[in-house]
């Protein structure tokens, strides 16, 4: 019997009030987030900041994807705001043991990101200390990029090599690409668009869920 593939909701915005109404959305349909976090370095566009969760404060529990440049300088900001795990991507710094060690200490658990180009080869002297490795099936920073089918061979061959690594994709997932993607061999996948950019949000996450399952 196969693993039940969670759907996370991911949230991207730029205006804390927007965080806060999306939070109270979700909170509706699911106890997990990921939240998206941008600085308009790594990728061009720009979101809210560790400071504004902090404000904001999530009664659910959640998980900061940082795609910003230098993410060992921001990890006990995100700590302080509450997140449970902190995704950083491996293009965005050279110190990868460190800021896993880093984010260890501070209690959370540590999961990077890999853009569409990236070798999965980059990760075998990582794979031992992270919790999760999130694969980016678009090239990162908007909701409703274009899907990157390819994506899906490189998920297949990590988990044939990696079989006990939790992993996710996360960009352009929607229905008319579910079958193949739940069928890649990920554990979670993070869906932006097709939930929170829908008329009925949690009808849209409980029909993905099932889809996804079925």
């Amino acid at each position: 019997m196969k693993s039940k593939i969670q759907v996370v909701p991911a949230i991207l915005t730029d205006e804390p009030n927007s965080l806060r109404d999306m939070l109270s959305v979700a909170e509706t349909f699911t106890d997990f987030v990921q939240i998206d976090i941008m600085d308009g370095a790594f990728v061009s566009s720009k979101s809210i900041t560790a400071q504004d969760i902090f404000e904001v404060n999530p009664s659910l529990k959640w998980e900061a994807h940082l795609m910003i440049n230098n993410p060992e300088m921001y990890v006990n900001d995100y700590a302080r705001a509450g997140a449970q795990k902190i995704i950083f991507h491996y293009e965005a710094t050279q110190s990868h043991d460190k800021i896993i060690n880093t984010i260890h200490n501070a209690g959370l658990q540590a999961g990077i990101a890999i853009n569409p180009d990236t070798e999965i080869s980059t990760l075998d002297s990582l794979v031992k200390d992270l919790d999760s490795v999130l694969f980016m099936s678009v090239i990162p920073g908007y909701y409703g990029s274009k899907f990157i089918p390819e994506v899906l061979n490189k998920i297949r061959a990590f988990c044939n090599k990696y079989p006990n690594v939790p992993v996710g994709i996360d960009g352009g997932i929607k229905e008319n690409n579910i079958e193949t993607v739940a069928k890649s061999g990920v554990n979670y996948i993070c869906v932006g668009s097709a939930v929170f950019c829908q008329d009925n949000p949690a009808e849209s996450y409980y029909r993905l869920q099932k889809l996804f399952n079925a």
